[in-house]
């Protein structure tokens, strides 16, 4: 039997058509890992599992500011009780860095492509022995005790009287079962104090087993306890008391920062400023639009923040004058983009009184070059 081919069947078979089945199936099957490469880069796990296909990397942009001196949902940013408040005027803006973390690699080449955002490491956001929600409630830890800090330094900035509190005592320590939370220290070895930095003072210049008389005020009574110091655990031959204190007003004044889901200690520096200026007459700012950021510890040092040269960037873009920034910064500050904005360059609270005392008269401010 003679096979009949009808002209179609013929044509399967010509050399041309074997070869242009042969390119179209490489096309295809090309095609499948530059497919599965598209699917990966818009999924966040494998499908049926607990597998992550998120990239490493963080990516860091410009977030909100808030102004200290106005309110949020009808509160006062700031508010003081206990105290007489001024008329102030301008802003006072704290600064904050976005962080999108968990991202596609889709997600993240966007960012890098499309935005201003930075890609980071993972573990300079995220500590690799911490999980997400440890490392959300460290920050708010944090940002809780820059305010605590900011308000002290404010205080002393102000001359106004603070105590010393026992926020806790350390299990096993040379104050357990002497010292008590909520105990006020008013002396140490007969030396009143006002901040835990004096406390520390004292107790660093002596020696493990020597004792320290600490003055305390209980339930509304005065006593002295006497407290035979331990060797620090983790530094050698160094004494160690073995109390976490943090400060407050005396007198009744209290202050209360209303800004929520925000983190870290960054805000300090802004937040002192903002009870200085609620607290003493006239503009504390001059009238003028100022942002910035840095950390506070109760003496009023400002320290250096992450994420500078976005709260740079988002500050020139929300309109800020003058931007307040942390000299330890500066290496940072001289990449940035500050457009017609001013940035000063400050060490300590009153640097930073002085840039914008100076600013709003047209005087020059320090900045980092200079």
């Amino acid at each position: 039997m003679t096979n009949a081919h009808t002209p179609a069947d013929a044509a399967e078979h010509t050399p041309a058509t074997k070869t242009a089945n042969k390119r179209f199936s490489t096309l295809v099957w090309g095609a499948v890992p530059i497919a599965l490469l598209a699917v990966g880069m818009t999924m966040d796990h494998i499908p049926g599992t607990d597998i992550k296909l998120t990239v490493p990397y963080a990516a860091e942009g410009a977030g909100p500011t808030f102004d200290t001196l106005s309110e949020i949902q009808g509160t006062p940013v700031v508010d003081i009780e206990g105290a007489e408040t001024l008329e102030t005027g301008g802003q006072l803006n704290m600064t904050t860095v976005s962080v999108r973390t968990n991202m596609t690699l889709g997600q993240a080449l966007a960012r890098w492509a499309v935005t201003k955002d930075t890609l980071v490491p993972i573990e300079q956001v995220m500590p690799a022995d911490r999980s997400e929600e440890e490392t959300r409630e460290f920050n708010q830890q944090m940002f809780v005790a820059s305010e605590a800090s900011a308000t002290v330094a404010a205080m002393h900035y102000l001359g106004k009287p603070t105590t010393v509190n026992i926020h806790d005592v350390v299990k096993g320590a040379a104050a357990d079962g002497i010292l008590q939370q909520g105990d006020k220290i008013l002396a140490i070895d007969s030396t009143p104090v006002a901040k835990p930095s004096a406390v520390q003072d004292v107790v660093f210049a002596k020696k493990p087993g020597e004792t320290v008389d600490v003055t305390i005020s209980r339930d509304g009574k005065e006593e002295t306890k006497t407290v035979e110091l331990k060797e620090n655990p983790h530094e050698k031959g160094k004494p160690m008391l073995g109390i976490l204190m943090d400060s407050e007003p005396a007198d009744g004044l209290k202050v209360h920062y209303n800004l929520n889901d925000i983190g870290g200690p960054s805000a300090g520096m802004m937040f002192s400023l903002a009870v200085i200026d609620k607290l003493t007459p006239g503009e504390l700012n001059g009238g003028k639009f100022v942002a910035g950021t840095g950390t506070i510890n109760d003496d009023g040092e400002v320290g250096p923040i992450g994420g500078i040269t976005h709260k740079i960037r988002g500050s020139r873009d929300e309109g800020a004058e003058l931007f307040l920034a942390p000299k330890g910064n500066c290496d940072a500050v001289k990449q940035a983009d500050a457009g017609d904005m001013t940035v000063a360059a400050v060490s300590t609270l009153q640097e930073a009184v002085d840039a914008m005392e100076a600013f709003a008269a047209g005087r020059d401010v320090p900045t980092c070059d200079g």
